[in-house]
């Protein structure tokens, strides 16, 4: 039987926008502001540039690596250098299939909030009405569950369509898109009156702020932006051309993903503190959905601002979701030769089942509980939706990177690694004494203590 050619990026500027995309996700624009509130405003900005700097960039060089050297999906890839390692590909796999049956959720409550300001924007009348608005919806049995099919069916009509015709094509469209939109609100931020307080709380450094518990959010929030441990970059890395560039391709990556999160906190806490004052920043998940659109009817524009803001987090949800269904269609593809629309639907099914439990969850009538432990709180029960989360957060995506550091470092050899990076010589790596040393030492103990943070605490990494 013949071979058939794998798929490739028909563009080095195209697989960086769309490895950006899949970095480039809620957490960037609905976490990001928050977690520069709690860690104090610009101490967090700063440990988080050096954690993506000296741990992010690695470890996604080091996927891309594994990627590109095997040309296969992330179990292929691994069970390719060491069978034997076939288990950390499966690791990320369960992770993403897991992220993506509740990522396609709040996918849905992102359209929702579209259709509402499409539509007027009207949320109701009363003191709370935002809250009593966002908990109404997503406290009910059937509206939620259709928004995220939508958002799901919208993901898998890009994916089908293959890497150079629909990711790629898609990702040069909607990356531009939503800088513009973001660049836009910021302009608009920046100069309410009142604005230059929160920009004045966001860069700000005190030396008090730098301790354990801002540097451990830094560690948690990079992790989760950059797509690293969860094996999207191994499939995306698979995709690229032996040509080009991983080291400058990995940098413009954690660039693009910076520079898209700072924008948003630069967009944001401005806003909040003209209207909400600091507390604002501390609404937890609802933050997007109850908080913003408060601030938003509070000046001229509102209505305009909050669909353009939650037109951005559409694209951002989306290219993440899109990485997310992407890798775990590569692995039916690959391993089991199937075409791409059933792979997706085959996918789609037990998807949506655990996107019902989760989105169930949000009520406690109608909600599932299941088993959590941690050392803090020990065995109890939790929601569904709470568990999902902490499973992924908490568990899987520390493992997985521990496990990919480890196989780099210690089983494949990082002088492998350095041979793909440089592409036998042809891109000469200056700084890969440097690199293997965080990959074979600094990385995995940096993990290990992000687990020990999380399954102690009982704090997810997001």
């Amino acid at each position: 039987m013949v071979q058939q050619k794998r798929s490739q990026w028909a563009s080095n500027l195209g697989f960086i926008l769309a490895a950006a995309g899949s970095a480039v996700g809620l957490g960037n624009i609905w976490k990001f502001p928050g977690k520069v509130g709690a860690g104090g405003g610009g101490a967090f900005l700063l440990c988080y540039v050096v954690i993506v700097a000296l741990i992010g960039f690695p470890i996604m060089l080091a996927e891309l690596s594994v990627g590109r050297r095997t040309q296969k999906n992330m179990v292929g890839a691994f069970r390719s250098l060491n069978p034997k390692w076939a288990f950390a590909g499966k690791i990320g796999l369960v992770t993403l299939f897991v992220i993506m049956s509740y990522y396609s959720v709040v996918g849905g409550w992102v359209l929702k909030y579209i259709w509402v300001y499409l539509t007027g924007g009207d949320f109701g009348t009363g003191a709370t009405v935002y809250q009593d608005y966002f908990t109404d919806f997503i406290t009910d049995p059937g509206e939620p569950l259709l928004w995220g099919l939508v958002f799901l069916v919208m993901t898998i009509f890009v994916v089908v369509k293959g890497v150079s015709k629909g990711i790629e094509k898609v990702s040069k469209v909607l990356m531009p898109c939503l800088f513009l939109l973001l660049v836009g609100i910021c302009i608009r931020a920046v100069t309410l009156p009142g604005a230059s307080e929160g920009l004045k709380f966001m860069f700000t450094v005190k030396m008090e702020d730098f301790n354990g518990d801002t540097w451990v959010m830094a560690l948690g929030q990079a992790f989760f932006s950059l797509s690293v441990g969860m094996g999207i970059l191994v499939t995306y890395g698979s995709y690229v051309p032996k040509e080009e560039n991983l080291v400058k391709s990995a940098a413009w990556i954690c660039v693009l993903d910076t520079g898209v999160a700072f924008l948003a906190a630069l967009a944001i806490i401005p806003v909040v503190f003209v209207t909400l004052g600091a507390d604002g920043l501390g609404m937890g998940g609802g933050f997007a959905f109850m908080a913003l659109p408060e601030v938003f009817a509070g000046f001229a524009g509102g209505k305009i601002f909050g669909l353009v803001f939650f037109l951005l987090l559409f694209l951002a949800a989306l290219t993440s979701a899109i990485s997310i269904l992407e890798s775990c269609v590569a692995f039916l593809t690959e391993e089991f030769h199937m075409s791409r629309l059933k792979a997706s639907i085959l996918l789609a099914v037990p998807m949506s089942l655990l996107s019902a439990g989760y989105s169930l969850s949000q009520s406690e009538a109608r909600g599932i509980n299941l088993p959590w432990f941690d050392f803090t709180n020990g065995f109890q029960m939790l929601p569904m939706n709470a568990v999902m989360e902490k499973f992924t957060d908490n568990l899987m995506i520390p493992v997985g990177a521990l496990c990919f550091c480890l196989f780099v470092g210690w089983s494949w050899k990082t002088t492998q690694a350095v041979r793909e990076i440089e592409n036998d010589g042809a891109k000469p790596f200056p700084l890969r004494g440097l690199w293997s040393v965080m990959m074979k030492y600094i990385a995995p103990v940096v993990i290990i203590l992000i687990l020990f943070f999380t399954i102690g605490k009982g704090e997810g990494l997001s």
